[in-house]
């Protein structure tokens, strides 16, 4: 557990960048600090490693101050991520891993040994672990941070922007990777972000700074959609916070219609409409329509229209399920199991029934 009590940093010329914070971030949770430039949020986490030394207050981990430890001891037991990994361009990948526990005495071949499996972990195929850091792409650097930040098993780790100089792609996946890591592993990790999606993904909860260093909220995601405590972190969060707060909300009671389906090589149905095509395990490829076509036409790869995205059944949210059916050209949103095969349909309208369902009932209130 990690506590702020009273901290504030002060710079020599005078500027406030965090000012009174008080704060406690849960054992072998996800807390995110986000907020606009010059919240001082970055400082925040800075000052946990002491990278950055705490003008006022006190910060402890696990009950003891920081300030009665060495720096150099203290952030040899905390994972550091920035952005854009900060890998030494020098050092084979493998070798970039195996940083920290060289640091901390364990023989190369043990902390070889350590850094090879934190590749297979962090999804890095062994072929990369002779390579360096310029002939990777900048997801895969990414990976090679968190997996350097993970070596010697730290307790802590510390995540400043790090999905933020990757494409939208790449860093939605570094962070379902993360959540999964985090599944198996139960960090205590402090992450820092300027994008309040990215925070209400990966957050247990979320701590919104105001300009100045103040802390204007600190709440798990769904109250802080729900309920901003002030116009800043409602005009923060964004208009379409309804919308974010659907992830929050469950899906278990959505209802899944019939969902007309063709393999694909096979005939189309005389008199079809929308036909979803898929392959021989019944997982989605596409859709097809049959207005003008001849019935019997074998169904081939260059019949296809994109499909959307899919709602899966066993974790999904609201949200997926809104999503899968406003993408879908049909209108009819994919339904897919734990393997990705088709369970059925969702539609707009049974997913804003449900959400009629889940409001509170003023009364109880």
């Amino acid at each position: 557990m990690i506590e702020f009590r009273g901290v504030t940093k002060r710079f020599p010329d005078g500027t406030i960048a965090v000012d009174n914070l008080d704060l406690t971030l849960d054992a072998g949770k996800i807390t995110v600090f986000v907020g606009p430039s010059g919240c001082g949020k970055t400082t925040s986490l800075r000052m946990v490693n002491r990278m950055i030394e705490i003008t006022e207050g006190t910060i402890t981990i696990d009950g003891h101050d920081i300030m009665a430890a060495d720096a150099a001891d203290l952030r040899r037991g905390i994972g550091y991520v920035i952005q854009q990994a900060g890998l030494f361009p020098h050092r084979t990948i493998l070798d970039n891993i195996a940083t920290v526990p060289l640091l901390l005495g364990w023989s190369k071949a043990k902390a070889r040994q350590r850094a090879a499996e934190l590749m297979e972990v962090v999804g890095l195929a062994p072929e990369m672990s002779r390579r360096y850091p310029g002939q990777l792409s900048g997801g895969q650097q990414q990976r090679v941070g968190v997996a350097r930040a993970l070596a010697a098993d730290p307790p802590i780790l510390l995540m400043d922007e790090p999905f933020s100089a990757v494409d939208p792609v790449v860093r939605e996946n570094l962070q379902d990777e993360l959540l999964r890591l985090q599944a198996d592993l139960g960090k205590t990790i402090l992450f820092v972000t300027h994008d309040i999606d990215e925070a209400v993904k990966l957050g247990d909860k979320v701590a919104v700074f105001r300009t100045g260093g103040l802390l204007a909220q600190y709440d798990e995601p769904g109250r802080l959609l729900a309920r901003p405590a002030d116009d800043f972190v409602d005009g923060f969060v964004g208009r379409d916070r309804g919308y974010r707060g659907l992830g929050f909300l469950s899906s278990a009671a959505l209802p899944l219609g019939e969902l007309p389906t063709v393999t694909l090589g096979d005939s189309l149905p005389d008199g079809a409409g929308w036909v979803l095509v898929v392959d021989g395990a019944r997982q989605p490829l596409g859709w097809i329509h049959g207005s003008g076509r001849d019935g019997g036409l074998a169904v081939e790869h260059e019949h296809l229209i994109p499909g959307g995205s899919l709602y899966e059944v066993e974790s999904g949210s609201l949200r997926s399920a809104l999503d899968a059916a406003l993408s879908s050209p049909s209108g009819q949103g994919v339904a897919v199991d734990g393997n990705g095969s088709v369970a059925g349909s969702v539609r707009a309208d049974d997913v804003l029934r449900a959400l009629e369902d889940a409001r509170p009932d003023p009364a109880a209130a």
